[in-house]
Parts: structure tokens; C-alpha cells; sequence
């Protein structure tokens, strides 16, 4: 069973690449896909961008997009350990970055948008609030056609519904430990095998002199 620890202190969650990276997501329409891919390669584009500038010595970080990214970015050491497991690339927020990007070039990050989601959810205190938040959770990700749609057995989508007739913190658990257990055997090895997730790890090696 995968161990979900607070991802987002000492900042919200909607720290996450979106606002990191800058990137505005359209919401609908035919253009998703085409804007999606766009995006993506946006991100890994400033990742690499960012990561270029750091290997020179003088450089000055002009802009506060790079002064986040350069208190955030990780030693290839530090990148290593992401290989470790799921949980530790999500927590370590530029990882988390990393791993968004690299989703979005495979149309899958709902995957990774309904997880976080499950774990704002958790931290609502109000039981109004949580009532709406569940409802738009489970419209958005859970109900058969909906715009995010992630892939969940009958079972866990039955179970989940049931659960919104009682609103409480674990109503998504099984859902979100469904999905987990997706991104763990399937996106996140893909990741790790990535060009993306190489040029990270071996960045050391690139700038080092000959």
C-alpha cells in the first residue's frame, strides 16, 4: 500500500508545475490536445533552459521563474533517488515537475491531476467545502465520460459514488490508491527511462570539462 504524506508544506499544493512553470491550461474545446502538447514541451523547455544557465558560472538568474527553479533544482545525486520509488519523486517538487511534464507529452496526466486533487481534498476542514470539492472531484475524474475521465474498475467507481452519500476525508482512498498503483507500474517507469529524467541525472557529466 503506497504511504501518501503531505505534499504540500510549506506551500499549497497549487504550488505544483502549473503555477511553477507558469503554464495556463485551456479547459476545453478542440484545441486541447494541440495546447497540451504545446505546454509540455514548454515545460521541459524551461527545465532544460534553467539547467543550461546554472552550468555557467556567471550566470544571473533574471527573472523570478529562475530564482524558484534554482532553489528547487536537485543534484543529479538528489535526481537519483528519485528512482527509488513513486513517493519520493513526489515529493521533492521540482520532480514533481518533472514528472507532470513528462505525462502531459503522453495525454496522461489526469492520472497525476486527480491524485493531487485527492490530497487537497484531505486537508479541507470545512464539511461544506468538502461536500462541494467531492462532487466536482468526482465529476471531473470519476463519472463515466467526464472530461478527465482516470481508469478505475467498475468496483472502485461504484465504491467511490457510494461514498458521496457520506462526505469524509477517505471517500476518494480507494480511488486514489487505485490510481497510485497505475502511475507506480506504468508512467512511472516509463519516466524514469525518459529523456527527460536522463538529462536531469546526467547533467553533471555534461557540463564537466574534458
Amino acid at each position: 500500500m503506497p504511504f501518501f504524506r503531505d505534499l504540500s508544506k510549506p506551500q499549497p499544493l497549487e504550488f505544483h508545475a502549473d503555477m511553477l512553470l507558469g503554464v495556463q491550461r485551456p479547459h476545453n474545446g478542440s484545441l486541447q490536445r494541440r495546447h497540451t502538447m504545446k505546454e509540455a514541451k514548454d515545460m521541459k523547455n524551461r527545465l532544460g533552459i534553467f539547467r543550461r544557465r546554472n552550468e555557467s558560472p556567471g550566470a544571473n538568474p533574471s527573472s523570478k521563474l529562475d530564482k524558484v527553479l534554482k532553489s528547487l533544482k536537485p543534484t543529479p545525486e538528489e535526481a537519483l533517488k528519485w528512482g527509488d520509488s513513486l513517493e519520493k519523486l513526489l515529493l521533492h517538487k521540482y520532480g514533481l515537475a518533472a514528472f507532470r511534464a513528462f505525462l502531459r507529452t503522453e495525454f496522461s496526466d489526469e492520472n497525476l491531476e486527480f491524485w493531487l486533487a485527492c490530497e487537497e481534498f484531505k486537508k479541507i476542514k470545512s464539511q461544506s467545502k468538502m461536500v462541494s470539492k467531492a462532487k466536482k472531484i468526482f465529476a471531473e475524474y470519476i463519472a463515466i465520460q467526464s472530461c478527465k475521465e482516470v481508469n478505475l474498475d467498475s468496483y472502485t467507481r461504484e465504491h467511490t459514488k457510494e461514498n458521496l452519500q457520506n462526505i469524509t476525508r477517505s471517500c476518494f482512498d480507494l480511488a486514489q490508491k487505485r490510481i497510485y498503483g497505475l502511475m507506480e507500474k506504468d508512467s512511472y517507469p516509463r519516466f524514469l527511462r525518459s529523456d527527460l529524467y536522463l538529462d536531469i541525472i546526467n547533467q553533471k557529466k555534461a557540463s564537466s570539462p574534458l
